[in-house]
């Protein structure tokens, strides 16, 4: 599983011209679910997203957490993530897996719901994603999934 994160002072999605979801200062999450994923390998990433401090203390240090910060989250299903773009100059989208996809990515923004405000893209949907990065502060995040 993979998470791009942005940190942002505002973000919204659109479809079809309607701001379907909007968040103010907090985390733009671009979630690409990978063959293999489990609610496992989405809990370890909410856990890591959630303990993750790239949020400024009274320092100015990046030493708090989004629930800390007090932000939202802004979490949009991302397949292009995982695409293999090792060869070629058109990437490779064989790893996808839609409906693996569609219920992990549910699953994992339900659960954050849990701790922090959440707002979602529409799954499958052609979006317009707008966002004022804030830094701008972006990371990449990566879990693999367990291996029996």
């Amino acid at each position: 599983m993979k998470a791009l994160i942005q940190r942002v002072a505002h973000a919204q999605v659109e479809v079809e011209q309607k701001i379907v979801s909007k968040i103010e200062r907090g985390y733009l999450v671009l979630l690409g679910v990978e063959k293999g994923d489990t609610q496992q390998t989405a809990d370890k990433m909410l856990a890591k997203l959630l303990k993750f401090r790239i949020n400024e203390d009274e320092n100015g240090k990046m030493n708090l957490n989004i629930v800390d910060a007090g932000g939202s989250l802004l979490i949009v299903s991302q397949f292009t993530l995982c695409a293999d773009t090792s060869r070629g100059n058109r990437p490779s989208f064989n790893g996808a897996s839609p409906d693996l996809a569609n219920e992990l990515y549910t699953y994992f923004a339900d659960q954050a719901a849990k701790q922090v405000h959440v707002e979602r893209g529409i799954f499958a949907a052609d979006m317009k994603v707008s966002l004022l990065n804030d830094g701008p502060v972006t990371f990449m995040l990566e879990v693999a999934p367990e291996v029996n």
